[in-house]
């Protein structure tokens, strides 16, 4: 649970922030252990607005980052460079919750415990590694790491939006266009086949049948679609259904290997980078599965999290299963021989990355051309079946009925 606190740390100072623990009692003791003395402390409540309940975008956590890295290499005070940053955001939430923290560090908390005030914007990954930078003397580099990680992960979700985003246009553009034709175009044909007597084919009659539902029945029709997306969002967001979606998803052949090996690129980042920042391993593992969206990969990282605190190897544990490839877990065995885990992560994620870069181009170059002929089909089938009576009664006025005349 989150818990807001009120005290005094090791200087006197009034500090407040949030902090993540099991329990009040365990909040507390995690306090004292950062000599911190509370005076109160309570389960947190949800703020209805404002900006410490509003998410930030990576693309301003990357830049505000980047930006306090550079001014804190330069021996500019902590609370200068806030300052700094807060005047070159734009006016808005993230530059108000900016200016919190850049408050909270002149009351004297740390810029760790400031951040902490504001979970929804920076998250635990985040305070770790800074509170790590700040005991450590090496905030800047630790600020810098922060930065690449935080533009990596934006990268690669530009690149699958890139993606993916002329297909749905192409996706969006069609259903217009089909919807189009059925409600509004093929109406003015059924008209002039009834005049005309046509006899219509089996495509035409099932389209007219689909038409006229969708021009008598809207009203009903789009409240259902909606009510439909709706509820399947809510079942999305069910721990349940994702669960079962996830092993559905990394059961697919080709797909669930694709799929598989972007969560252990990540995995394999965040890991190596919390690790290279003096974070210690039970931490990060806990850390890098609270990052997890997949239910499958955050179980084996628990079990991995069991399985370090009785002694064994992080490496023997990933090995137990196909989630994770064997080249992966060899590379990882040998950093621990070696004692350079973090380095070695480091290394396997930006090798998976590559190929992950690879993938994400070969996979827009065939699904581009792929949906075109999906969707030039669909279009071509209502469009003949449109038309077809039509050549049926072309072909039928220009028969003659009997010889030619004399």
């Amino acid at each position: 649970m989150k818990l807001t606190y009120q005290g005094y740390n090791a200087a006197g100072k009034a500090v407040r922030g949030e902090i993540d623990a099991a329990s009040i009692a365990d909040g507390q003791e995690a306090l004292r252990r950062q000599s911190i003395f509370p005076t109160t402390i309570e389960e947190a409540r949800e703020t209805p607005g404002g900006a410490a309940a509003r998410s930030v975008s990576l693309r301003e956590l990357a830049g505000f980052c980047r930006q306090l890295s550079i001014l804190v290499s330069t021996h500019t005070p902590l609370v200068q460079a806030l300052t700094v940053t807060e005047r070159q955001s734009p006016p808005g939430a993230w530059r108000s919750t900016i200016a919190d923290v850049r408050r909270r560090v002149e009351e004297g908390a740390s810029l760790a415990e400031a951040l902490a005030a504001h979970p929804s914007c920076f998250d635990a990954i985040c305070r770790s590694m800074i509170a790590a930078g700040e005991s450590g003397g090496m905030l800047d580099a630790m600020l810098r790491d922060l930065s690449a990680l935080l533009r990596r992960q934006l990268t690669l979700r530009k690149g699958v939006i890139g993606a993916m985003s002329y297909p749905l246009i192409l996706i969006g553009v069609s259903v217009a266009v089909v919807t189009t034709m059925l409600t509004f175009v093929l109406p003015q044909f059924q008209v002039l086949f009834e005049t005309l007597g046509a006899s219509l084919p089996p495509t035409t009659q099932f389209l007219m049948l689909v038409g006229n539902g969708l021009r008598s029945y809207w009203y009903i029709v789009v409240p259902a679609l909606l009510v439909a997306g709706g509820g399947a969002w809510r079942s999305l967001r069910s721990s349940a259904v994702r669960a079962r979606l996830d092993r559905i998803v990394l059961g697919v052949p080709k797909l669930g290997g694709i799929v598989r090996g972007f969560i252990t690129a990540r995995i394999a980042r965040l890991l190596g980078v919390l690790l290279l920042s003096k974070i210690t391993l039970l931490d990060a593992l806990r850390l890098t599965r609270e990052a997890t969206s997949n239910s499958c990969y955050a179980d084996l990282l628990a079990s991995a999290e069991e399985a370090v605190t009785r002694g064994q190897t992080l490496s023997s544990v990933l090995a137990d299963g196909d989630l994770i490839a064997p080249s992966v877990c060899e590379a990882l065995s040998s950093g621990e021989r070696s004692g350079q885990v973090g380095e070695v992560l480091v290394q396997v994620a930006d090798y998976l990355d590559e190929d992950n870069d690879q993938i994400v181009k070969t996979l827009a170059g065939i699904i581009e051309p792929l949906v075109l002929t999906v969707l030039g089909l669909v279009v071509g089938f209502v469009a003949i079946s449109m038309f077809l009576p039509l050549f049926d009664l072309t072909a039928a006025g220009g028969s003659p009925a009997g010889g030619p005349p004399a």
